[in-house]
């Protein structure tokens, strides 16, 4: 039995007749690497996981997969402006509540935030009602990603004072 039926993915079956089209064995290792990742994953790091395995599945199939996945709405998709699209599934991570990303611009690590105070949900819930109420649009769900440079970063470009030996400050 194929792995990924252990981890609730039974319902994709249905979803891809739907469509016409059939699990097959390379949709299959896509969606178990995409769920072995603990966050956003690129179709590079998918490709590294799944060929030592699979060598048959190549990155032309998992960028058509991955393609295929965000169409049917099981993957989200990302673009933190390296020029490397990121995924990560949807569905299954039934626990995920609502988060909006943090992205670095510098190394593009992607920080999730999902610990809203009281009076952040609130705001958010009166942007949505006062959107939905303007533009006659009913909002299903929303994603806000915010860019500017990690603590890592920073730190990494901050200027090496390393090499001060002080004698500036001597009278």
């Amino acid at each position: 039995m194929p792995r990924y039926r252990r981890h609730g993915f039974e319902e994709f079956g249905p979803r891809f007749r739907q469509r016409g089209l059939r699990m097959t064995i390379p949709r299959q290792v896509i969606l178990e690497a995409l769920d072995d990742f603990d966050g956003f994953a690129s179709a590079e790091d998918i490709f590294m996981r799944v060929h030592k395995d699979h060598p048959g599945v190549g990155l032309a199939t998992i960028y058509r997969t991955l393609i295929l996945l965000t169409e049917m709405g099981l993957v989200s998709k990302i673009d933190p402006g390296d020029g490397k699209f990121r995924y990560e599934l949807r569905e299954q991570k039934k626990e995920t509540k609502h988060q909006h990303l943090l992205i670095c611009s510098r190394c593009y690590r992607v920080i999730r935030y999902s610990d809203f105070s009281d009076e952040e949900r609130d705001t958010l819930h009166s942007i949505e009602a006062r959107l939905e109420k303007a533009h006659d649009f009913t909002i299903q769900r929303h994603s806000v990603h915010y860019y500017g440079i990690c603590p890592s970063c920073r730190e990494r470009e901050r200027p090496d004072n390393s090499t001060d030996t002080g004698m500036d400050k001597l009278e």
